[in-house]
């Protein structure tokens, strides 16, 4: 487990020992759930029904409908016609 020393205003420090507080915990373990809630993502599962999944269904078809298709020509033609950009530096090349 890692360990680091973070220098805090007094106010902000004060408000977090309130809250570990309020929650019945030490500050360090209050501290590390406040970063975890800030750094994970948030994942959410929806539940769909049957009828959900028909009416996604048909959406979908409707805008695939919508757009109508790109024959083999077309989508050349698209694909010649984009800017072709250089990466901005060696870092974005490392992600």
């Amino acid at each position: 487990m890692g360990r680091f020393t973070v220098r805090l205003p007094d106010t902000l420090h004060h408000e977090l020992e309130s809250r570990a507080q309020q929650e019945g915990v030490s500050l360090n373990q209050y501290v590390v759930y406040a970063l975890t809630q800030k750094v994970t993502p948030a994942y959410t599962i929806q539940i769909s029904t049957d009828t959900d999944l028909q009416q996604q269904g048909e959406r979908f078809q409707a805008l695939l409908k919508r757009l109508g298709t790109l024959d083999q020509s077309g989508m050349r033609d698209f694909l010649d016609s984009r800017e072709l950009e250089e990466p901005e530096d060696e870092e974005t090349a490392a992600l």
